[in-house]
């Protein structure tokens, strides 16, 4: 693997135009709302993972484990797997939203045809991912290209074309609203939800053994990721409101209104289902990647420690964990059926992605404790790369990472006039469920004859 396959492949797992109608709602604010997070938390992550994944391979656990203990090891490698039990849904109902607006718009609102599409399509993904890690960065890569970067360029050229022609902008571009009108905490949960927008660019360190030299090739494809990430999540937010005024604005149909709006201005409809077919391949080969990556690093650590039944350390002919996918595949149908029974799509897909943002959050307070121990413990440790000032970083990352769990139980105006304890509840109970009690219930489960050393070399060695 190159590296810059590997930047492709970090950069679909992070980026995608799927949040940018969140943060076009606030127009020219949506710059600061991106950038708060990217400084504070995109930035240390970043540099601080460069660092940990060109000294010590075998991603978050093995950070965590050399820096903490195995326990939290796990911990922190079970709460990167399990984010992405309500991760998928939320993705997949965006995939359905986009699919919807060129079918029939009135089904992106349509809860029971969102929780059929999600659960075709995830288990589809399984299928896929069960042939192999080759299959799936060509399809994540390529899905990138097609599905974020063509449209997204294409969104934003439109987008100054059309002010270039003399038109208004829906949203005011002032230099009085480059930040967000505050409304109290509710106002912090926005940067809030921006940090799972970022979350992810470590993930797929349990790829390094994959370069040819981890050292110095994954340090670069990390800097070139962030630089991705930043113009993909800015530029298309900023495109959509300046056609779509914030109070016509889809949560999950955004995109779509952007382009058919642009579409039909230019006279040029016909290219809204090629666009919508793209947008799809990239939230699909998002999906393919977090499937293939968060799974295996489960696999590897649990083959090791014995973590968990032999049942679900089964390979399939293709050397994937399969029966670790199916079983998340089971919750993950259930998950789907609440877009069905709850009415309103866009609060539930909102409190999806709350929840995994809280979830994925431990990762990063584990993660960077850990470094700093590292730096402490093992100074003399070869690394490819050192991070600048990594003692500010891991603090820096640590106090934003800790802020934001925290803000992340206040309601936004996103979640519509829900009660405000039902949301607490959803959240506190998914975070306490999710990151507590199922990983501990393993750790307390875990049996010595579990354990498969030669097996954990064996499939390390065949995904290397």
């Amino acid at each position: 693997m190159t590296w810059v396959t590997l930047a492709l492949m970090t950069t679909s797992s992070v980026a995608s135009l799927r949040s940018s109608p969140t943060m076009a709602v606030y127009g020219l604010a949506c710059v600061f709302l991106y950038v708060v997070p990217a400084i504070v938390f995109l930035l240390p992550t970043a540099l601080v993972s460069a660092e940990l994944a060109s000294g010590w391979e075998g991603g978050v656990y093995n950070w965590v484990a050399q820096g903490l203990s195995k326990p939290l090891g796990f911990l922190a490698v079970w709460c990167q797997f399990a984010m992405t039990i309500f991760y998928y849904p939320s993705l997949l109902a965006y995939v359905a939203s986009t699919i919807a607006y060129v079918v029939d718009p009135r089904l992106a609102s349509n809860g029971l045809y969102t929780a059929i599409v999600i659960m075709v399509l995830y288990w589809t993904g399984v299928w896929v991912s069960a042939r192999g890690t080759n299959a799936v960065a060509g399809l994540a890569s390529w899905g990138l290209i097609i599905g974020t970067l063509v449209p997204g360029a294409l969104l934003v050229v439109l987008g100054f074309v059309f002010l270039g022609q003399g038109n208004d902008s829906a949203a005011p571009m002032t230099a009085d609203h480059l930040l967000p009108a505050w409304t109290g905490l509710a106002s912090l949960v926005l940067i809030v939800n921006n940090f799972l927008s970022y979350s992810g660019m470590e993930m797929n360190a349990v790829h390094v053994s994959s370069l040819k030299n981890p050292g110095k090739e994954f340090p670069r494809s990390m800097f070139l990721a962030v630089g991705m990430v930043l113009l993909i999540f800015i530029l298309p937010a900023l495109a959509i409101s300046w056609v779509v005024p914030a109070d016509q604005l889809s949560l999950t149909a955004g995109v779509m209104q952007a382009f058919d709006a642009f579409f039909q201005y230019f006279h040029i409809g016909w290219l809204t289902p090629l666009i919508a077919v793209g947008l799809v391949a990239a939230s699909l080969g998002g999906m393919l990647t977090w499937l293939a990556g968060p799974s295996k690093g489960l696999l590897m650590i649990s083959r090791q420690e014995g973590y968990l039944p032999p049942s679900l350390q089964k390979l399939n002919s293709h050397g994937v964990q399969q029966n670790i996918l199916v079983a998340q595949g089971v919750v993950t149908t259930a998950i789907a059926l609440m877009y069905a029974l709850i009415p309103n799509v866009s609060s539930v897909y909102w409190i999806f992605s709350v929840i995994t943002t809280q979830v994925y959050l431990i990762v990063y307070l584990l993660m960077f404790v850990a470094a700093m121990r590292l730096r402490k413990l093992q100074p003399d440790h070869p690394r490819g790369y050192r991070a600048p000032a990594l003692g500010v970083l891991c603090v820096v990352g640590l106090l934003a990472s800790a802020a934001a769990m925290v803000i992340g139980f206040v309601p936004s105006s996103q979640f519509g006039n829900g009660s405000v304890w039902a949301y607490i509840g959803i959240v506190g109970g998914g975070l306490l469920l999710l990151g507590v009690v199922i990983p501990f219930g393993f750790l307390k489960a875990s049996k010595p004859e579990w354990r498969d050393p030669a097996a954990a070399a064996a499939i390390e060695e065949e995904t290397a």
